[in-house]
């Protein structure tokens, strides 16, 4: 079950970590989570970050089957349909997607030219459903609490876990977005942590906590062990009780606006104006704030 190799790709703008996993048997890989750059203070998209994979996967001869992502991010815009574009494979997602396109569509104000059944994605996953990388198997986890359509992909040895585990020193991610749950979270991450103790566990963000060095691979025994917020037996009540309390001290990440409207259509802009534009929308306190309603522009 070993022998998938691993090569990780680091954005510093977005503390995210996007992976290849390829069989050095065939030749065929996987993308997980890739990065689409935006510089949201201009409206400019480039893709500095895609293309490093890129360069990565011709310079090793291989061949793109699936680019997968863990979840709907809120943090960077997915690279995946430029990808596909360039390289080929399919995009997949979890099953749930289409609760997050539904709770999302209501807050964009989506018309119905805004597909609600996941259709922009080419594969659908569901828990314990199993895919292809060259000659190694691959297993869909279904991880909800950080949102209600997580996933975590484990081939071979190494287990992708998106938001749903740092490394030990980082803890596990937030639970206050939309159809988030600490309660779920806190399930999702003892149905990882009784994997075995050597497989390999890759996180999608570091942020690098005290200043330390970049870091992104650790084992399930060292989770178990060291995981600050869910390792040595914590109960569920106690990481409720400490996940709902942190929660209610962060603030909004600094993307997710305009990460929401691109991911939760698996990557792809929103279409072209009759101008030949393309804009995203910004919803005023649709996350909390005064009544802006006196304040808004007669019709």
């Amino acid at each position: 079950m070993s022998g998938v190799t691993v090569q990780h790709f680091f954005d510093p703008v977005t503390s995210t970590l996007t992976y290849v996993a390829s069989d050095p048997e065939s030749g065929h890989c996987v993308v997980i989570d890739p990065v689409m750059d935006l510089d949201y203070a201009s409206g400019t998209i480039t893709t500095h970050s895609v293309d490093q994979l890129i360069d990565y996967i011709e310079a090793e001869d291989l061949t793109l089957e699936l680019i997968l992502e863990t979840h709907i991010h809120a943090d960077h815009l997915s690279s995946a349909p430029y990808l596909q574009n360039r390289l080929g494979g399919k995009i997949g997602i979890g099953a749930r997607i289409t609760a997050i396109q539904a709770t999302f569509a209501e807050i964009f104000d989506e018309d119905e030219g805004f597909n609600r059944d996941g259709s922009q994605f080419d594969l659908i996953f569901a828990d314990g459903d199993r895919f292809h990388v060259g000659k190694l198997i691959g297993e869909a986890f279904y991880v909800p609490g950080h949102t209600p359509a997580c996933m975590a992909y484990r081939i071979g040895d190494a287990l992708f876990v998106g938001d749903t585990l740092f490394m030990p020193d980082a803890g596990t991610a937030r639970c206050d977005f939309p159809g988030g749950d600490a309660k779920a979270l806190y399930q999702s991450c003892r149905k990882l942590l009784a994997l075995p103790d050597a497989t390999r566990v890759y996180v999608c963000h570091d942020y690098q906590p005290a200043g330390r060095p970049l870091a992104y691979v650790s084992t399930v025994a060292q989770q178990r062990q060291n995981n600050i917020h869910i390792g040595r037996g914590i109960s569920e009540d106690e990481f409720v009780a400490m996940r709902e309390a942190r929660d209610a001290t962060l603030g909004m990440p600094m993307l997710m606006l305009p990460s929401l409207q691109i991911n939760m259509r698996a990557g792809y802009l929103p279409p072209i104006n009759g101008n030949g534009r393309i804009f995203l929308k910004v919803p005023i306190n649709a996350f909390g704030g005064l009544d802006v309603s006196p304040l808004a522009e007669a019709e």
